[in-house]
């Protein structure tokens, strides 16, 4: 079943066009890896997937419903949860005031994400504020698993942090993955990004350029679509 279908959406910063046409889809239980060098548009797609930025034209369905007249609040609760770059945990609550804030009934539960993670039970009552970057990456997605969500979006969620932080939160995809999860998840470490994703979606210039399996994804494409 189709969860997510973006079609030709154009999306603007003011007067300035920063999507030109993207289109990609994700079924039940898929993880696509939206790709592109830097300032290609992926954040910006990600935005208007939730309606943070809503595209000019194009459309957005989810589970079938169009999005388009949603404000952003009311598109996370059809089930979109997001992990953005830049990780935005409230640094004034502790952690597990961050993490119960915007808890919603479901599989995903305060204990479910403290086994996933178990730095944020040991760090229950710190304030947001005192983690780690990397520990603050863990509650920024165990925040996005408490509302529950059917599609997990992660923008960047490993960046800037640590090797070991990294491989703990391709651990905690890998086994979202295998719980059944949809996820769409930009990051730039081929090794690790490949062998996850089900299917691949490269943009350039805000446009979806290719879309396909990761095996299809040649050197020749990457150095074309990915290189510096």
């Amino acid at each position: 079943m189709m969860l997510l279908d973006v079609k030709d959406i154009a999306t603007f910063y003011g007067a300035s066009q920063a999507l030109f046409g993207v289109n990609l889809h994700i079924a039940e239980g898929e993880v696509v890896a939206l790709m592109g060098r830097n300032g290609m548009g992926k954040s910006t797609t990600i935005k208007s997937i939730c309606n943070l930025m809503p595209p000019k034209s194009g459309e957005v369905r989810f589970d079938g419903a169009t999005t388009g007249r949603l404000p952003p609040h009311k598109v996370a609760r059809l089930g979109i949860g997001l992990v953005p770059e830049g990780r935005r945990c409230f640094p004034n609550l502790t952690v597990y005031e961050n993490l119960v804030a915007a808890a919603r009934p479901g599989r995903w539960t305060l204990e479910r994400v403290n086994d996933l993670f178990p730095r944020l039970a040991e760090r229950r009552d710190q304030m947001a504020r005192s983690l780690s970057g990397g520990e603050q990456q863990m509650l920024a997605v165990g925040r996005a698993l408490m509302t529950n969500p059917r599609l997990l979006i992660l923008d960047e969620a490993t960046e800037g942090l640590a090797p070991v932080i990294r491989q703990d939160i391709w651990r905690a995809i890998r086994t979202l993955k295998g719980d059944g999860l949809s996820i769409l998840v930009v990051d730039k470490t081929l090794s690790e990004l490949l062998p996850v994703a089900d299917r691949c979606v490269v943009l350039e210039n805000g446009k979806t350029v290719w879309a396909g399996p990761p095996d299809g994804l040649t050197p020749d494409l990457q150095d074309r679509y990915l290189g510096v």
